[in-house]
């Protein structure tokens, strides 16, 4: 008799997570499916792009990596760059899970797989559910949404990868630098020097590549040494 009340509860929990999660999955489809077709067209089989999204789930991070196969970049090289990249998910683990203390363990460790910055975000912005009964059914509705959407958005990317016209898939790529300006403005608008931490980090990239570097390693650089440049110039702007 006591089952049946937690059972719906759960439930419950479970489709407000949806709910609040169908946001993210309209944000999600269109970026995946650019994504399948810019993977497609940079010449990855629509198993390899799908078990991309599957095993990665970081758009910013695939994006970096599709491009980087098309200029012929090496798999250290990949996973260099996109370990840097996605270092943040290592600060934002920290900060869910001391929001999810009062969850047991067995659901932290799953949940903190499916984090992205938009699932950090919308959790972030409920914590009062992390302190229910079943409040981990919440956090993993929207995690599975987002999941899901991004997974089939780009396996549908993939396949549209064949079927649509060239230049018209070509003239997509401009959503990967869409995407990142994105990312940046709303930092710029909060402090300037984040806009000069991606300038320097530009112009290592531009200037490896002129020394004669791989298009590869001077990604690898210039994320590097500009983040290593950010936390001086950010550093400083506490101080004063």
């Amino acid at each position: 008799m006591q089952t049946q009340p937690n059972k719906s509860e759960s439930v419950k929990m479970f489709q407000k997570g949806l709910a609040v999660g169908f946001p993210i999955m309209l944000g999600y489809l269109p970026i995946a499916l650019t994504y399948g077709v810019l993977a497609k067209q940079a010449g990855m089989s629509l198993t390899e792009l799908t078990l991309m999204s599957a095993m990665v789930f970081a758009g910013a991070s695939q994006f970096m990596g599709a491009n980087m196969i098309a200029v012929g970049s090496g798999a250290v090289e990949i996973i260099i760059a996109t370990f840097v990249l996605n270092f943040r998910h290592f600060v934002m683990s920290l900060s869910f899970m001391n929001q999810l203390r009062g969850v047991a363990l067995k659901w932290k460790i799953p949940l903190t797989l499916g984090l992205t910055d938009e699932t950090f975000a919308v959790s972030a912005l409920n914590p009062d559910e992390a302190k229910k009964e079943k409040g981990a059914y919440f956090y993993a509705a929207i995690i599975i949404v987002a999941y899901l959407s991004w997974v089939l958005g780009s396996l549908l990317g993939g396949i549209l990868g064949d079927i649509i016209p060239q230049k018209l898939s070509q003239s997509m790529g401009i959503a990967l630098y869409a995407m990142f300006i994105g990312l940046l403005v709303p930092s710029v608008k909060k402090e300037l020097k984040v806009g000069l931490i991606a300038i320097v980090a530009m112009l290592l990239n531009a200037s490896c590549v002129q020394l004669g570097m791989s298009t590869g390693w001077a990604i690898v650089v210039g994320t590097v040494v500009g983040g290593m440049s950010g936390i001086y110039l950010l550093k400083e702007e506490k101080e004063e």
